[in-house]
């Protein structure tokens, strides 16, 4: 069996993609059959078994049996899961620094489905405890929370630009995605109708441009090496922008938010999802948005 935690209040969102469905459990989904890629799963526990237990010792023992670390998820019994999470070695916060390794070691994932019954994975998708990801904040230099999801992207799947590359950030304002690609020494034609906070129009290597995005033509920026938009627009007009610029032969790699305003926009979320090279996640770092990025096969 294979289970999916949903970001919270995201769960009707996970439920609408998922097949095999099997139970739900809080914002945990089992399931059988296949592994599936969904794009509201924050966690993925792998090899969910399904143990009974009489005593506190027994669960914690039958745990250890199969894996050293372990993070709990709870909904209910919060007592009893505690006193169980005791006696299993302790698991410290796994705070990193933007573009560290990845913690290595294999992180568990377990939870009471009634007071006598486990659920537990000893493998999941993350090495962070149920997919949450914990950086060491700047909270001197960029102007926005928004350079969490680049930090995020970069650092979690390796979906990075190289230092020299020209890139072009739209729906820049106030600069945090222009201030990360900066950081890491791209080239940043930055774009808005709003502008920059002065110290991020100041860096060297942006130039910015005041204008709606919509009203850029590939042509006016010439080749880039990647596309960046976090621009709050409807998800559709979101894809026109993308697809011209595919068709353009301008750029073939490409990082945007798709933000969804009121409901999901699962139609147009469908359309993004059968372009090519495409993966879309929701970031632990998204709200109501997810991340997409479309990736050339040739680069690295």
């Amino acid at each position: 069996m294979i289970a999916y935690l949903a970001p919270e209040k995201f769960l009707p969102d996970l439920l609408e993609e998922l097949k095999y469905v099997k139970s739900v459990h809080g914002n945990l989904v089992l399931t059988d059959g296949p592994l599936q890629n969904p794009v509201w799963a924050q966690n993925i526990w792998l090899d969910a078994q399904i143990i009974p237990f009489e005593s506190i010792t027994q669960a914690a023992k039958a745990l250890k049996a199969l894996g050293k670390l372990w993070a709990p998820y709870t909904i209910e019994n919060h007592r009893r899961a505690q006193l169980i999470q005791d006696q299993l070695p302790k698991l410290r916060p796994r705070v990193i620094n933007f573009l560290d390794p990845l913690p290595d070691n294999n992180l568990g994932a377990w939870m009471l489905l009634d007071k006598n019954t486990l659920l537990a994975s000893p493998t999941t998708n993350s090495p962070f405890p149920l997919g949450d990801v914990q950086f060491n904040e700047d909270k001197k230099n960029p102007p926005s929370r928004a350079y969490l999801k680049l930090w995020e992207l970069f650092t979690v799947y390796g979906i990075k630009p190289k230092k020299g590359q020209r890139v072009v950030d739209f729906g820049s304002c106030p600069g945090g995605w222009t201030w990360v690609l900066q950081t890491v020494g791209c080239e940043v034609v930055s774009i808005d109708r709003a502008p920059l906070e002065p110290h991020i129009a100041a860096l060297p290597g942006v130039k910015f441009m005041k204008t709606n995005a919509f009203n850029v033509k590939p042509e006016d920026i010439g080749a880039i090496d990647w596309f960046f938009s976090d621009i709050i627009c409807y998800p559709e007009k979101l894809l026109e922008l993308v697809q011209n610029w595919q068709a353009s032969g301008l750029c073939s790699n490409f990082v945007c938010t798709i933000k969804f305003q009121g409901k999901t926009d699962y139609e147009t979320l469908k359309k993004f999802l059968a372009l090519e090279n495409v993966r879309i996640q929701h970031l632990h770092h998204n709200k109501h948005e997810v991340t997409v990025w479309i990736k050339a096969p040739s680069s690295s």
